[in-house]
């Protein structure tokens, strides 16, 4: 009888259990050790509200795409009255969440210029502002964004304290 036949009953057992072992290890191992978990990042809400007021037929809060441009907020808001003065807002200007869009009625002069939306004619108006200070004024704009405050205007090139002195009573940051 050889040795294989001899051993053989001892010799399944043992690698059963050895196989049972390693199966647990296994299984322990899976279920103890930390599992890194999925982070969803989500893209920006493709919604924005913006705020209309002034001389359309329904002044309100309302929820647009982004990406809208004023023409689609004054037309969520009913359209202009009669009274509205439509060279008042730029229709093309690309709207932002939580913007106050403001329509003035005809005669009507505004009190500021928002210096986020003017264009460069506009900013000519004001005291010391001419032509070159005023494109200046829109390139920074572009290249940095919004104004979060009337002082951010001193940031731009060649506005120093004589010029805002001239024209922060005249300027607002909607």
């Amino acid at each position: 009888m050889s040795l294989l036949e001899r051993y053989r009953t001892p010799i399944i057992v043992l690698l059963s259990v050895l196989i049972l072992i390693g199966g647990a290890v296994f299984l322990y191992r899976q279920t103890s050790l930390p599992h890194s978990e999925e982070i969803a990042i989500l893209p920006p809400s493709p919604e924005i509200c913006v705020y209309v007021e002034g001389e359309v037929v329904n002044p309100g809060i309302y929820t647009l795409e982004a990406g809208d441009h004023v023409a689609q907020a004054v037309e969520a808001a009913g359209g202009f009255t009669l009274d509205a003065d439509r060279g008042s807002v730029n229709l093309a200007a690309t709207l932002r969440d939580g913007e106050q869009i403001h329509i003035f009625k005809l005669g009507d002069i505004p009190q500021k210029i928002n210096i986020n939306t003017a264009e460069a004619w506009l900013l000519e108006s004001l005291p010391g502002i001419g032509e070159t200070l005023a494109q200046r004024i829109v390139d920074y704009r572009i290249a940095n964004g919004y104004f979060q405050c009337i002082e951010d205007l001193s940031n731009v090139p060649d506005i120093g304290p004589a010029v805002f002195d001239k024209v922060k009573d005249k300027i607002v940051v909607r």
